[in-house]
């Protein structure tokens, strides 16, 4: 797999690929600027999850040792490559041509993330034979957030739906996954009935919904396929997890697939294991609840084929999705719809660029084999496809709405333009 990203000046040049020597339609976001959300995040956020790592476990000499020269490198260092015992260090050598040696805060700021989690993996030993092997560094975190008192109180909330009319839920569900660990906000129910598109829109922050649209897509009785691509694991999975069993469930779909990471990525990123213990989590709640009958389900249509989980290795590449390769390209090509989930597919999906805001979504989507939709918390500074008027009143507030978790939206691009 050699994947580049489209349209960067500034990515590595990889064998075989495209020339992406013009330059860019707008600029790649870089972690060099002062005040800036992506500088924060390098400078601010990895050394803190390096410390909580540390004390989540009981780590050896040699591990403190790595996470050391990790800390030291990240944020007063340079790049340097993976050990020359490293399992795709030819990989990452291909992928970061042009960024060794320089400052992490230098170089694309999606690029700098991705690689900072691979050597965070590589300092524990994850990859490594051994005891080590194969342990999820930010597993801790993710069991203490799904058995949380949260979670109970979210699942039974859902016992609200039950009796509800149908489009009733849809809207409730796909706001509960919009929201992930909002999603208490999804579960609310007007006592108006079903959720008009405004209601929403006021209701929930959302800067953009097109969810008409998307359920345009997937009309009861319609044998749709839909690939949901998933974000973080926990209080998020679960509620994406509810709304795949709505989707099957109704008839909406007949079969789902679910996209998850093939390693741990991004502190809380779903992988299989994640998708077992949420499995577990529904099918646990009180046998009468909407919940455990949920779980009873997702249980069923995994043993039918009804709904699969995917794990491709391109999810824990550092570029959008513009570079996905062939094999990937074809299973989303194959589907009526593919949601993504979550601000980095966000991020991949369009670009980790400033765009302008009023840039429509569907031109940053055109390349995508399909349809596709995004539901989205707004968690870092891209953002496409804003009606102007609200691009005005969101500029006047005075919020950081571009990254404070404040703010949502619902894309789409079903190939009517």
């Amino acid at each position: 797999m050699n994947p580049m990203p489209a349209n960067d000046a500034d990515a590595p040049r990889v064998p075989g690929s495209p020339d992406t020597s013009t330059p860019p339609a707008a600029p790649v976001i870089l972690s060099n600027g002062p005040g800036s959300f992506a500088r924060a995040v390098l400078a601010e956020r990895h050394p803190v999850l390096i410390r909580q790592v540390r004390d989540a476990f009981p780590l050896g000499p040699a591990q403190h040792a790595a996470l050391d020269a990790l800390l030291a490198e990240a944020t007063e260092g340079v790049i340097e490559p993976l050990g020359a015992d490293a399992h795709d260090r030819e990989r990452w050598a291909a992928w970061g041509q042009g960024y060794f040696g320089r400052s992490w805060f230098d170089v694309p700021f999606l690029w700098a993330e991705s690689y900072f989690y691979r050597k965070l993996l590589g300092a524990l030993g994850y990859f490594t034979p051994g005891p080590w092997h194969g342990i999820d560094p930010f597993g801790p975190f993710k069991a203490a957030e799904l058995a949380g008192k949260l979670v109970d109180e979210e699942l039974t909330a859902l016992d609200d739906l039950s009796g509800r009319p149908a489009d009733v839920q849809a809207a409730a569900l796909l706001l509960g996954s919009l929201w992930g660990n909002r999603a208490d906000l999804g579960f609310r129910i007007d006592s108006g009935g079903a959720h008009e598109s405004t209601a929403l829109r006021a209701d929930s922050g959302l800067v953009a919904d097109e969810s008409a649209r998307l359920w345009s897509l997937l009309p009861v009785g319609g044998g749709a396929t839909v690939h949901l691509v998933a974000d973080n694991a926990g209080r998020e999975l679960i509620p994406d997890l509810v709304l795949v069993d709505h989707l099957l469930h109704t008839e909406r779909a007949a079969e789902v697939v679910l996209h998850v990471k093939p390693q741990p990525y991004y502190i809380s990123d779903a992988t299989m294991s994640d998708v077992i213990h949420s499995l577990r989590r529904l099918a646990h709640a009180p046998a009468a609840g909407y919940a455990a009958e949920t779980g009873r389900r997702l249980w069923a249509a995994m043993a039918d084929g009804r709904l699969r989980v995917g794990a491709h290795e391109f999810f824990c590449a550092p570029f959008p999705y513009s570079a996905m390769p062939d094999d990937l390209r074809e299973q989303f090509a194959a589907a009526t719809v593919t949601v993504l989930k979550g601000d980095l597919n966000y991020r991949r999906l369009v670009g980790d660029q400033l765009w302008s805001p009023t840039t429509p979504f569907a031109e940053r989507t055109a390349y995508w084999p399909g349809p596709v939709a995004a539901l989205r918390t707004l968690k870092s500074d891209v953002i496409t496809g804003l009606d102007r008027d609200v691009l005005t009143a969101l500029e006047g507030s005075g919020e950081a709405w571009r990254t404070s978790g404040t703010h949502a939206l619902v894309q789409v691009d079903d190939r009517s333009r």
